[in-house]
């Protein structure tokens, strides 16, 4: 049985929710590989309509074993908060399980970004201010708390007293703040947090492995978007992980050579949320229109997506990058009333034309897209289950989607719900 990433393969919030969550029902094993609660999934189901930002959509199966991995950034309050709405809608935690080795999103961390982002004033990034870059800092500068520190109270203290130490001097010469609380009652409270959380918190390197050596077949949960990417996205417009298929494999400690499989989802369409280039953005009447019918909001924070065509540049950067072998595409049914649809495949700049994505934010900032124009083809397309049952439109457009980013079409979206897919070819 295979190993298979699911990947954004946009700039975020391209519906990993619902596919992780329809996928989910054939793999045994699901682990959310990195990223924190900045990243958000709605999943819609049978059980009902559930916003997830740290457990992996593999939850709603009581016979999957589901995992929040090393290389994810934890707010132990907004987890606890997650995890009650569950058990309240009879989701059973029973095989959650945490990464000893992730790292913890502490209060400093939340304040720290919140007044960096001030501080950069115009030139703000767009960060949700949820404490997660700060927090991958001091995982880059081991001064990170991590999740198994909870359950050590000595461990918990001495770790607890230097940093606190440390970032009061941060807070207090570079913003003239304090931080949020002390450290008796910081202390207290995340050792509560990891008492609440014990029976979560394991070494889940015997269990992956275990599950390797018996072929379960396991699905690694991206965040964010491959745009987004720390190393290859449009740089400083980027989250602070490796948002990719290597950054999974490394999240999840599953070996890069045990990856059978990477499914990119990409929208029929393109978003963003914050700042950083858009060549593809809409502006006008039809993006707004786009914006609602897509519920084009912010799941962390409902702030409104940036709307614009699909960019075959950029997903065919992203597809190559990350090795993509299988395309998921959301939401095609937002367009079923668009008129006419542009699909970008390529970039004009200076009177020269780019048909590939370039890592300069610059000349990313100034390029004019390519444009190909297709009839739209004003019919609802929700019911469709196979190709065939989509208009011949709507099979036209997404073939030239799967042509441009080089990659074979795998399933579609046209709707919510898992049952809304039409499926193209076998995942698992």
């Amino acid at each position: 049985m295979p190993v298979v990433a699911v990947l954004g393969a946009q700039w975020g919030d391209e519906g990993k929710g619902r596919v992780v969550d329809l996928l989910a029902t054939k793999a045994k094993m699901v682990i959310r590989a990195a990223g924190g609660s900045n990243a958000g999934h709605t999943v819609i189901n049978p059980l009902g309509t559930f916003k997830l930002h740290l457990t992996p959509a593999g939850i709603f199966d009581a016979n999957v074993v589901n995992i929040i991995g090393a290389g994810t950034v934890i707010d132990p309050a907004v987890l606890m908060k997650e995890l009650q709405a569950l058990r309240e809608a009879n989701v059973s935690l029973d095989k959650l399980y945490i990464s000893d080795r992730a790292h913890v999103v502490m209060p400093y961390h939340v304040s720290l970004d919140a007044l960096e982002e001030k501080d950069r004033g115009a030139n703000e990034i767009g960060t949700t201010k949820r404490g997660i870059g700060p927090a991958y800092v001091d995982k880059a500068s081991r001064m990170g708390i991590r999740m198994g520190d909870l359950l050590h109270e000595e461990t918990l203290l001495s770790r607890l007293t230097s940093v606190l130490e440390y970032k009061g001097r941060v807070l207090n010469k570079m913003y003239s703040a304090q931080p949020s609380a002390s450290l008796h009652d910081m202390y207290l409270q995340y050792l509560e947090f990891g008492r609440q959380l014990e029976a979560h918190i394991v070494p889940i390197h015997g269990m992956v492995q275990d599950a390797l050596r018996r072929d379960i077949p396991i699905l690694i949960e991206g965040n964010q978007g491959a745009l987004l990417d720390v190393d290859y996205g449009t740089f400083p417009y980027v989250t602070s992980t490796a948002t990719g298929s290597a950054g999974a494999c490394q999240g999840a400690g599953i070996p890069p050579m045990r990856l059978n499989g990477v499914v990119g989802i990409y929208k029929a369409y393109t978003t963003r949320v914050g700042g950083g280039p858009f060549p593809t953005e809409l502006t006008d009447d039809l993006g707004e229109h786009i914006r609602q019918a897509g519920q084009e909001f912010g799941t962390t924070t409902g702030r409104p997506r940036r709307v614009g065509w699909f960019d075959a540049v950029a997903a065919r950067y992203a597809a190559e990058i990350n090795g993509i072998s299988s395309i998921a595409l959301t939401k095609l049914d937002v367009l079923d009333d668009v008129e006419t649809l542009k699909i970008c495949i390529g970039y004009r700049w200076n009177d020269t034309e780019l048909d590939s994505f370039p890592s300069s934010i610059s000349v990313l900032s100034q390029v004019e897209p390519i444009y190909e124009e297709y009839p739209g083809w004003k019919t609802n397309t929700s019911d469709a289950r196979t190709l065939d049952e989509l208009p011949e439109a709507a099979q036209r457009y997404v073939r030239r989607l799967s042509q441009l980013v080089g990659v074979r079409l795998g399933m579609i979206s046209v709707g919510p719900s898992r049952e809304q897919m039409v499926a193209l070819q076998e995942i698992f």
